[in-house]
């Protein structure tokens, strides 16, 4: 079945990093479209960013800059490194592998960044 599992979440004060880490597996890691999306409480689920099949990548404006992501496509994995962070970047950050019409998700990890 498919998995997808997260780690390095934590908390870091402001203008520190982390880096996100997702190992994916049941599935070809090849074909899906991967991604970074976060949620905090009360709001929906939002994309942060997206690596497309064909290596291409999207990232919304909040977090341009700050943020890259990266796919390991022998390592069936993919990394989110998070620079120079803010306290509105606080958040549950959930892993997505979106194919065959579907999206599948890790369980996530949280995020805090706080003086």
């Amino acid at each position: 079945q498919v998995q997808l599992v997260e780690s390095g979440g934590g908390f870091v004060q402001p203008g520190g990093s982390l880096r996100l880490s997702c190992a994916a597996s049941g599935f070809t890691f090849t074909t899906a479209t991967m991604a970074w999306y976060r949620q905090v409480p009360g709001k929906h689920r939002e994309p942060v960013t997206i690596a497309n099949t064909d290596g291409t990548t999207n990232v919304d404006i909040s977090v341009k800059g700050r943020f890259t992501i990266s796919r390991d496509n022998a390592m069936n994995t993919v990394i989110l490194q998070m620079n120079n962070l803010k306290p509105e970047d606080t958040a549950v950050y959930y892993c997505c592998a979106y194919f065959r019409r579907a999206y599948y998700w890790g369980q996530g990890t949280q995020v805090t960044v706080s003086s």
